[in-house]
C-alpha cells in the first residue's frame, strides 16, 4: 500500500495520555522513549497539511485506574494536546471503534487510510488497527510512535518491553496494517 497526502489518510492518536507516565503502574519498563516526540512530529505534519486528525481518549469505567476522567492521569500528555476544533474521541474499551462514533466520522469524510499512532503497541493500538482493517480501510501503523511496558506472562515470566512491541508489530504486519516509521511519513505526506 502507498499513501501520500492526496490520499487525505487520517492520523489516529490513541490514548497518549499523562496515566502512562507511571512506568511502575504499567508493567516497570517502557520502550521507545521518543515515541511521544514522534506522535508529536505527526500531528504537526498533520496540522501544516491541513489533514484530518482524531485524538482518542481512554476512559476507564474503574474508579482507580489512572485512566478514569476522575483522575489526573486521563489528561493527554502536553506534547500532543489537542487544539480547539480538533476531535476528541473518548472510548472505556481498548478498540477506538466500540461505542464510538469514530467510524461514522471517518465514513462521512470519505476517509479510507488512516494511519494510527499511540499507547500501548499491544493493547488500544493494535485492538484498533485490527479493527481498522476490518473496517476495510488501508491502514498504515507508526511503529516508532507507538510504545508499550514490559508484561508478565502465564508463567509469571517477565518479558521486555522491547520484545512486546515488536511482537504485537509482526502480528500486524501485512494482514492488518503496512507498519512504517516517523521517517517515511516525513517523506511521503
Amino acid at each position: 500500500m502507498s499513501i501520500s497526502k492526496s490520499d487525505r489518510p487520517a492520523l489516529i492518536l490513541i490514548d497518549i495520555q499523562k496515566a502512562f507516565d507511571h512506568l511502575e503502574y504499567w508493567g516497570g519498563q517502557r520502550n521507545n522513549p521518543d515515541a511521544e516526540v514522534n506522535a508529536a512530529e505527526l500531528l504537526k505534519l498533520w496540522r501544516e497539511n491541513k489533514l484530518p486528525i482524531f485524538h482518542i481518549k481512554h476512559c476507564s469505567s474503574n474508579s482507580t485506574s489512572l485512566l478514569n476522567e476522575k483522575n489526573a492521569g486521563n489528561e493527554f500528555k502536553d506534547i500532543v494536546t489537542p487544539f480547539d476544533g480538533e476531535p476528541i474521541i473518548k472510548k472505556s474499551v481498548n478498540s477506538a471503534f466500540i461505542g464510538t462514533d469514530l467510524k461514522e466520522r471517518l465514513d462521512n469524510e470519505n476517509i479510507s487510510k488512516l494511519v494510527i499512532a499511540g499507547l500501548t503497541t499491544d493493547h488500544c493500538v493494535s485492538t484498533t488497527t485490527r479493527m481498522a482493517a476490518n473496517f476495510g480501510y488501508d491502514t498504515f501503523l507508526v511503529s516508532d510512535a507507538t510504545a508499550t511496558f514490559n508484561k508478565k506472562g502465564v508463567d509469571g515470566r517477565n518479558y521486555a518491553a522491547e520484545l512486546i512491541h515488536e511482537t504485537a508489530l509482526a502480528s500486524l504486519n501485512e494482514e492488518f496494517a503496512t507498519i512504517i516509521t516517523t521517517a517515511f511519513l516525513k517523506q511521503n505526506i
